[in-house]
């Protein structure tokens, strides 16, 4: 039987580090500060470093010291008792440095081509300089619980600017494909002087409420002539979104896609927006030559302006830190409850009298949690 207790632990290798070494192989920084680019190898499993100390994460991440940014992530990233502890002071310590970016949560369909638009944006970012993080989360496999870790390979252009940092990170089975632990690593890029941040997701579904709850702005990618499969996809996101982007707009898809912008902006005006006194719209856009990306980016510019002198902004992050503490508790309740002593004792069998039709599932529920309530 599929073991569902612990889709979220995950924890590195002894030593720890150089899993964040290897994945930042051509983006780590040739110099302490957030310059420079220089690929850097990764290095030997009998060479890896030790962990960090709790000042020298600090330390180093307030200084934008990518190597170090990139190790605090895997620390925070960790499920071990004493990396957690340690991951928590630093969080401590640098929030005083955070909430200065904007955060974009991106989304779409698989083919959408995500990541192509990513580059595209993040490298204009670059450009004018902004300093971009962009938190790729990639697909876990459900088997080994191991990452595929691609988005750094398919973004090569937007890898190579000095002012960029691009981490894969497992999403662990975590809910909507986003891994556990983003919003301390946009904690920690924030501390490290990164001005936008950039939260590529897997996929969507109606669990993508998750990347809602931890960006100020959502940003819906589509395709045109996608096809009526993708509607029951569509709506319960498009009622979330700040924004929608047609992508691949080129060539002979132009029409086509001009079309389909008419129509979702229809479909937008029956719908309550997903921000107060901000009325989303549809744009259109080719990453391969960077038409309406420009666009994209002026829009969400205008959006934190607006949400700014309303105050909408402010609530928002106010309002996520809260729900994050409750999603906290819930995560830790669930640990708590799947590793006490008498529910593990019970639950191979209530599972096959379950599975077997012999116990119903209320009654089954509430064994467990009788066994949690009343035993040692």
């Amino acid at each position: 039987m599929t073991d569902r207790r612990h889709p979220t632990e995950w924890t590195p290798a002894t030593g720890a580090e150089g899993f964040a070494t290897h994945v930042m192989d051509g983006v780590t920084g040739g110099h302490d500060g957030l310059a420079g680019s220089s690929t850097r190898p990764s290095l030997p499993p009998s060479k890896r470093r030790p962990l960090l100390s709790v000042e020298e994460s600090i330390q180093g991440v307030l200084a934008g010291n990518r190597t170090v940014l990139a190790r605090t992530i895997t620390l925070v990233e960790s499920n071990a008792p004493a990396h957690i502890a340690k991951a928590q002071q630093v969080i401590q310590a640098i929030l005083p440095h955070t909430g200065k970016s904007i955060r974009v949560g991106i989304t779409g369909v698989p083919g959408v081509g995500k990541s192509t638009f990513i580059e595209a944006l993040g490298t204009l970012l670059c450009q004018r300089g902004h300093n971009v993080a962009v938190l790729a989360v990639d697909p876990s496999s459900t088997l080994t619980r191991g990452s595929i870790l691609g988005d750094k390979t398919r973004m090569e252009v937007l890898s190579q600017q000095p002012n960029a940092f691009i981490r894969p990170s497992p999403t662990s089975g975590s809910l909507g494909g986003v891994a556990r632990k983003s919003r301390e690593s946009m904690l920690l890029c924030e501390a490290a002087g990164f001005d936008v941040i950039l939260v590529e997701t897997v996929g969507v579904g109606q669990s993508e409420i998750a990347v809602r709850s931890m960006v100020d702005f959502f940003l819906l990618l589509m395709l045109s002539g996608a096809g009526d499969e993708l509607q029951g996809i569509k709506k319960g996101i498009i009622e979330l979104a700040d924004a929608l982007v047609i992508t691949k707009v080129d060539g002979d898809n132009r029409a086509q896609a001009k079309g389909a912008q008419a129509e979702y902006n229809r479909a937008l005006h029956y719908l309550t927006p997903a921000t107060e006194g901000w009325k989303p719209r549809t744009y259109t856009c080719s990453s391969l030559n960077g038409e309406g990306i420009p666009e994209v980016w002026t829009m969400i510019e205008r959006f934190r302006e607006t949400t700014t002198a309303s105050d909408v902004f402010a609530a928002r992050r106010r309002d996520q830190a809260l729900a994050w503490v409750y999603t906290m508790v819930e995560d830790q309740l669930k640990a708590n409850f799947f590793a006490h002593p008498a529910v593990k004792a019970q639950l191979p069998q209530i599972e096959r009298d379950v599975v077997e039709g012999k116990l119903p599932v209320t009654v089954a529920a509430q064994a467990l949690l009788q066994a949690f309530d009343h035993q040692p």
